[in-house]
């Protein structure tokens, strides 16, 4: 395995935090580019392939969710941590819809880098090789970051893998909100809660658009990925 550091983009249009975001992220060992705009953050993020961005909300061309929505669909699945001033539950969720991850300005630096090493975990970085996880015709490769069922190729976010990972290491058993917030968003995520039920339905739209359903909710309880009970 290559021991070169994780490359992240940088996107802002104010050099003030770019610069302190860029001299952050080199302290910490990793590779940084940057860039001011969405169009230019769209032309960096195709040729250089970045391990994640951190993207600026408000960009003075293209919003930044419309970059990232610009890249899910070309098939760019790099992950997402947005940096804005918007602060609002709505928005929050607006934003975690397309990205991975969601940092409110003013941030410390120490939070963000938190962040980043969770993301950038929840990817599939800085691990050791894993096992391929299945449950019955739903495939997960983790060496690979690759997930399927009937054969069929599943695209997910970061965020999405990572829950999915967590549901199938506890496949049958039902798990609470506060187990997946602990093991999914795992630096002491202090947001909105609904957040799980949010990615829940993400995730079922992707891998039950098979049949049968694998995702279930138990009501007052949690979530469990198992078998349609059958009825005699």
């Amino acid at each position: 395995m290559s021991a070169e550091k994780e490359k992240i983009l940088v996107v802002d249009d104010e050099p003030y935090i770019t610069d302190l975001l860029s001299a952050a992220l080199r302290f910490e060992g990793f590779r940084v580019e940057s860039a001011a705009s969405g169009i230019e953050a769209l032309r960096v993020a195709r040729s250089s392939s970045p391990d994640l961005i951190l993207l600026d909300v408000m960009l003075p061309d293209i919003e930044g969710a419309e970059v990232c929505r610009r890249l899910r669909d070309e098939g760019v699945t790099v992950p997402v941590v947005f940096l804005t001033a918007r602060d609002g539950t709505e928005d929050k969720i607006a934003g975690l819809a397309v990205g991975d991850d969601y940092v409110t300005k003013p941030f410390s630096l120490d939070e963000l880098m938190a962040r980043v090493r969770a993301v950038l975990r929840r990817a599939g970085h800085g691990d050791g090789s894993g096992p391929q996880l299945r449950f019955s015709d739903l495939v997960m490769d983790v060496d690979l970051h690759e997930v399927s069922r009937q054969g069929v190729q599943i695209e997910l976010t970061a965020t999405e893998f990572n829950l999915l990972h967590y549901l199938l290491e506890n496949s049958r058993r039902v798990v609470s909100k506060s187990e997946i917030l602990d093991n999914v968003w795992d630096y002491g995520f202090s947001g909105d809660a609904n957040i799980v039920e949010t990615y829940i339905s993400y995730l079922r739209k992707k891998v039950d658009e098979f049949e049968p359903p694998l995702i279930h909710t138990i009501r007052r309880v949690g979530y469990s990925l198992r078998l349609p009970r059958e009825r005699g």
